[in-house]
């Protein structure tokens, strides 16, 4: 049962410029009467004492939604692994559950079953859905800030290959798994 696992904290990226909703904050855009964020903390709220929210603006807006906010180190919206480190060196727990704002249909027993996995196997572990990684659903110990850091000092700037530097086991789901869907253009908020 979950409650057999490990503490974890919960980092929710919401630090990307939008362009895909003309420059819209993704996480506070109105889905079904409430922010995109809103469906995803009220998720993940029972998991942990520390759940994080990286933001790179609004963050009173955000504020309400965590316990704590990070933003990334560098300004210009530099992308997903520039908040993950963020947050990674802000996490108070082991364990780090990482999700997208625009993620509101992801619900606890697909982050359960990526706690299992990762536990079980004492690395990362993400959904692979049609053979792709979708590392906006993953578990990571809290131990690869380093190597995400080295990943970033070296120019890397993709979140999913930064994290396959070390071992990652994958949860495979369906690939019409809506638990997965991605909110990131205007047509899917009107769903």
């Amino acid at each position: 049962m979950p409650d057999t696992l490990p503490p974890c904290s919960v980092l929710i990226l919401a630090g990307g410029r939008g362009q895909r909703m003309g420059g819209r904050d993704k996480g506070l855009l109105d889905w079904r009467g409430e922010p995109l964020v809103a469906h995803v903390q009220r998720t993940v709220r029972p998991l942990s004492d520390d759940l994080l929210i990286s933001c790179n603006r609004n963050q009173a807006s955000y504020a309400g939604y965590a316990d704590r906010l990070v933003a990334d180190a560098d300004a210009d919206f530099p992308g997903p692994l520039a908040g993950v480190i963020a947050g990674l060196a802000a996490v108070r727990h082991d364990w780090v559950v990482l999700l997208a704002c625009d993620s509101p249909l992801v619900d606890q027993a697909l982050i359960d079953d990526l706690r299992r996995l990762a536990v079980a196997n004492d690395c990362a572990a993400m959904v692979r859905q049609g053979g792709f990684w979708q590392p906006m659903f993953s578990v990571l110990p809290r131990r690869v800030l380093p190597v995400l850091e080295q990943a970033w000092a070296t120019g890397e700037r993709s979140l999913q290959k930064a994290l396959l530097r070390e071992t990652v086991v994958g949860l495979d789901c369906a690939e019409g798994d809506r638990r997965l869907s991605n909110f990131n253009s205007p047509e899917l908020l009107r769903g």
